[in-house]
């Protein structure tokens, strides 16, 4: 009876004397770096493209999966809100595609400007905003980034200038390809090809869907835009192809929506359940990158689950906030029309009735 007691206190006592989960996990002995085989770019009028391996350091790889985790949650829940009837008007999610936002922020500067389309969530989130700035913006309430008066389609950053309508209208393109190559403009041109253009499929679209060759006397690159890799070292190649004054060059990002083309389309009627799950399955780019990092020693599971769960906690945090936050009063809604000017009257739709503009 006493060995069994004494083995009953024992297991208690271990039990009580389990270390922390993150304690072990840091003990573990992880790879500080590793260099990892990407696939290689087409190449359009360039003598040589971006290398088809890349060096990939531990705090970088924790950085990019935490990243695309937050904005794959952040989505998420903007459906889920959506649904809710908190979000209202449209509402573009990017899940899917997170490899093209953080692969592209990891090779620029801070201090390069940015101009995206409508589907912005995740670029509005690795260009600086918090999750909580941006849900609240979507829930259009006044701790948005844009004082919750400019919703999905409007939010804006430190050398960010939003999301915008216009998604390369053939002549508009056409236009700014050539003023850029007249004048070696530093352009970055990058079209996230997500494979459908609202809900028609590229190739019903388009008799040549390599549109990395669209600038026609502008050089290209077609990435594979599932790979955050693939994504930051094509963006560092055109990036410094763009800094040392050769002009202008097209970047493809071959991607993928998981979503539809907006809260308002369901995603199936022009594609099969089975085409996207084949994608979520063998080409998921946090899938991706985890296989990476567990495969090189840079991680395990048991960490990037605990980055999961901390990261659904922010999420939730976030919502909790862009759902309570009041909601911007009228007399601010002639607020902040120009950066700097005198204050000036606006006339609402009671042309009666006047606001006071205030930058």
């Amino acid at each position: 009876m006493k060995k069994m007691l004494a083995s009953v206190v024992s297991r208690v006592l271990g039990a009580t004397q389990k270390p922390p989960l993150r304690v072990l996990l840091t003990s573990c002995n992880y790879s500080k770096d590793a260099t990892i085989d990407i696939k290689s770019c087409d190449l359009y009028r360039l003598e040589g493209g971006p290398a088809s391996s890349t060096l990939l350091t531990r705090d970088d790889g924790l950085k990019y999966y935490r990243a695309m985790q937050i904005v794959r949650r952040m989505e998420l829940k903007a459906d889920q809100l959506y649904k809710q009837k908190f979000i209202r008007g449209f509402c573009h999610l990017c899940d899917g595609q997170e490899a093209c936002c953080v692969g592209i922020e990891a090779a620029i500067k801070p201090t390069d400007n940015v101009i995206t389309s409508y589907r912005a969530h995740g670029i509005c989130y690795t260009r600086g905003l918090s999750v909580k700035s941006i849900l609240a913006e979507l829930t259009g309430r006044r701790g948005g980034c844009a004082k919750g008066k400019g919703g999905s389609m409007h939010m804006y950053a430190k050398h960010f200038f939003g999301g915008n309508g216009i998604v390369g209208a053939q002549g508009q393109i056409a236009e700014a390809y050539n003023m850029a190559a007249l004048w070696k403009l530093p352009c970055v041109f990058i079209c996230e090809n997500n494979r459908y253009a609202m809900g028609t499929a590229v190739e019903r679209a388009a008799a040549s869907t390599d549109y990395y060759k669209r600038g026609n006397f502008i050089p290209g690159l077609k990435v594979n835009g599932m790979d955050v890799l693939c994504v930051r070292e094509a963006t560092r190649f055109a990036a410094d192809h763009c800094r040392a004054g050769k002009g202008p060059i097209v970047m493809e990002l071959q991607t993928y929506r998981y979503h539809g083309h907006s809260m308002s389309d369901p995603g199936v009627s022009y594609r099969t359940r089975e085409e996207i799950q084949t994608m979520r399955s063998k080409s998921d780019p946090i899938m991706l990158l985890q296989e990476k990092m567990i495969s090189h020693k840079l991680s395990s599971v048991e960490e990037l689950k605990e980055i999961d769960v901390e990261v659904r906690k922010e999420i939730e945090e976030a919502a909790q906030f862009a759902t309570t936050d009041p909601e911007p009063s009228l007399d601010e809604l002639g607020h902040h029309l120009y950066h700097s000017n005198p204050p000036f009257d606006v006339r609402g739709a009671n042309q009666w009735i006047k606001y006071k503009s205030i930058s």
